[in-house]
């Protein structure tokens, strides 16, 4: 799919990864829609790019029907979605006060992270499957976001990890849904990356972060994320497939 003056929906779009990613698609000539809980970072972002920001809540099904709609009546019908938005947590199932980790914590990490996913695709998929096909007979495509934890998560991360796992076990049950609509499903699973959040850490955390990836040991760029989404959408026989992107890392237990 050739990105220039493709409309393009990003959520978590403004800050981190889907920040990077939106400004890297809005490079590539793509119209921008910014999609984020936080109205006041989409819109600095939006501003920045030439694009639109909109509030949009994941696992709300009324909101994110909303969003898809106002972004086409502004810019039309989307083709391209990066569901980057996400929640992070650990906590061990057995606190030290000997008591089982609250049930809704978990729930609410596996709500945003995977239920939210499911959701942008779901309302996306259907007003993308209405669009006419474009060359190959594809219509869209769509980037989810994972997580290496999916694979090799920590101690503390079992919601983190499930919920992630979640996205990467779906990509190519919905791609093989979604074949017969031309919108092809692949998904990024990040190591570790120096977004906004990780930041806040100390330096010699970030420092030892860095140090446990095998090459190149540093910490991954966003932009990087970024380049490796456009060029998911713009490769169209990638398709159905989970990418690590991770510098060779493999999490240790702890």
């Amino acid at each position: 799919m050739n990105i220039q003056g493709i409309s393009a929906l990003v959520t978590g779009g403004g800050s981190g990864l889907g920040e990077a990613t939106a400004r890297e698609l809005a490079r590539l000539g793509a119209k921008v829609a910014v999609l984020d809980l936080h109205f006041e970072n989409a819109q600095k972002v939006a501003n920045d790019i030439g694009g639109i920001a909109i509030q949009c809540d994941v696992t709300s099904a009324i909101s994110m029907e909303s969003a898809v709609a106002e972004a086409a009546k502004k810019q039309g019908g989307a083709r391209i979605l990066m569901q980057i938005a996400g929640i992070g947590t650990a906590k061990r199932i057995v606190g030290k006060d000997g008591h089982p980790a609250p049930l809704e914590d978990f729930a609410k990490v596996v709500n945003v992270n995977l239920i939210g996913t499911y959701n942008a695709a779901r309302v996306f998929a259907a007003a993308c499957a209405k669009l006419d096909p474009m060359e190959d007979g594809e219509r869209g495509a769509m980037v989810f976001t994972a997580s290496v934890a999916a694979f090799d998560g920590q101690v503390g991360q079992q919601a983190y990890s499930a919920s992630k796992a979640g996205v990467a076990g779906m990509t190519l049950p919905m791609a093989r849904d979604l074949a017969q609509h031309g919108i092809r499903v692949c998904t990024i699973a990040p190591g570790i990356f120096a977004t906004p959040l990780l930041k806040t850490l100390p330096e010699h955390v970030q420092a030892s972060l860095a140090a446990s990836i095998p090459f190149p040991s540093r910490l991954g760029k966003p932009e990087e994320f970024a380049q490796l989404a456009a060029h998911i959408v713009s490769n169209g026989h990638l398709n159905g497939e989970v990418i690590r992107l991770d510098g060779a890392l493999r999490m240790a237990p702890r």
